[in-house]
């Protein structure tokens, strides 16, 4: 692969790509696992699975696409995840990985088949960006719970924490440091939050301890989803929205990287779409939420990765980090919490997308932007905007810009909800 220059990428060069892309992404062995024990997984088991779908996610990449793109466990798909699908469906974790495998066999298909452009011609763009947004605030939220900086109010909903705490007080002060950092963008930002939002956190004297050695002989490493519940309207009602995400939000990164790297053909993309898919289908069986194409790819190409050697890298420095786990593991929340929050602001500037001066796109869209935070359920804010979507456009007279998947998607998710009252 040549540079910009006509000349040969060095190793060296890729090496330094690479390094930079890891100290840029593995905040994400902290966070994640945080997401996946509020699930019921433990926080040690969620760094081993976060770390082993970060390294074959990598080195997918880096053998079958040739990119230099850093794929881990996807913000806001982990919050989907153990929020919506776990939590919120009442599924055991298992259960929930079996969701993660079918709606992953589904980008898959999209992977290998026209179906992909299908989907994306057929859905409107406005509830697409709005499903970004509406995870984004959730991110946002759950960001600033996590810290204490907002809690549940004796007379509303949410209210302001108590500031005289020592946890509030150092999620402020980390959140405000963590602002800093990255409008200053400052390499490697998150993982200087978590060092300091962690030394913080020790002076003021609410830092736990260290865990034990990683005992490799006795750590769970695969997973055996647990396909029970795959008769349940539920369980589908769990798969359609993070396929969709899975979907739409890997086109849209792998899309703007490649254009980054200069290798935008037909051939790389797809290559690096199926490898994506791939490492997002056996995430399910590594015990995590789905990995995707990470948005800090951007960093690696920057630095001058351009071919395989760079995500290989990766890959090998996220199996290093296997014997780092002692230490991440006492990474408190009020470290984490500022990175949920200003990924959470990263992910609603997609509302710039939404044509707000259309009513019969833009009342959907607000209503599926609102109800996701509102009601602490990604699917539940995606059934409210679905549903929306075909009664304003018939009742404005555009009932002819309706698609058959919208309508049957609308109805899926009407029917979900009637079914729900009923059993009431």
């Amino acid at each position: 692969m040549l540079n910009k220059n006509g000349k040969q990428n060095s190793w060296k060069q890729e090496l330094i790509a690479g390094f930079i892309g890891y100290f840029t992404t593995v905040y994400i062995v902290a966070v994640n696992s945080q997401i996946l024990s509020d699930a019921g997984l433990p926080l040690e088991t969620g760094m081993v699975a976060t770390i082993a779908a970060s390294a074959l996610g990598c080195l997918l990449i880096a053998l079958y696409a040739n990119a230099p793109m850093v794929l881990i466990p996807g913000m806001g798909i982990n919050a989907l995840f153990a929020y919506s699908i776990v939590e919120g469906a009442g599924f055991t974790y298992e259960q929930g990985l079996a969701v993660v495998v079918v709606a992953s066999l589904v980008f898959l298909i999209t992977a290998f088949t026209s179906l992909g452009a299908w989907l994306s011609r057929a859905l409107p763009v406005s509830l697409i960006h709005a499903i970004t947004v509406g995870i984004g605030f959730f991110l946002a939220l759950l960001g600033l719970e996590k810290g204490g900086i907002v809690v549940k109010g004796e007379q509303s909903l949410i209210a302001l924490g108590e500031l005289s705490s020592p946890v509030v007080l150092t999620s402020v002060a980390t959140l405000f440091i963590a602002i800093f950092l990255f409008a200053k963008n400052v390499p490697g930002n998150f993982l200087i939050t978590l060092a300091v939002g962690t030394g913080i956190a020790y002076f003021a004297g609410i830092l736990g301890e260290p865990q034990p050695s990683l005992n490799f002989r006795e750590q769970q490493w695969v997973f055996a989803p647990d396909f029970s519940v795959v008769t349940e309207f539920g369980f589908w009602m769990g798969v359609f929205p993070l396929a969709l995400v899975l979907i739409f939000e890997n086109m849209g990164l792998i899309h703007s990287q490649l254009d980054m790297v200069g290798n935008k053909t037909d051939t790389k993309f797809h290559k690096s779409y199926q490898a994506t898919a791939f490492s997002s289908f056996t995430s399910g069986f590594l015990g995590t939420s789905p990995t995707v194409s990470s948005a800090e790819s951007a960093a690696v190409i920057a630095a001058g990765g351009k071919t395989w050697r760079a995500s290989l890298t990766m890959a090998i420095l996220f199996i290093a980090t296997l014997f780092l786990i002692p230490w991440i593991s006492i990474v408190p929340s009020t470290a984490i919490s500022p990175i949920l929050i200003i990924v959470g602001s990263l992910m609603v500037q997609e509302i710039k997308h939404i044509p707000f001066d259309d009513l019969s796109e833009a009342l959907p869209a607000f209503l599926m932007i609102a109800m996701i935070p509102f009601t602490y359920s990604i699917p539940d804010g995606l059934a409210f905007g679905f549903i929306a979507y075909p009664l304003v456009k018939i009742a404005m007279g555009k009932q002819k810009e309706l698609t058959v998947p919208i309508i049957l998607i609308a109805s899926a998710f009407l029917i979900e909800l009637l079914l729900r009252a009923l059993s009431l």
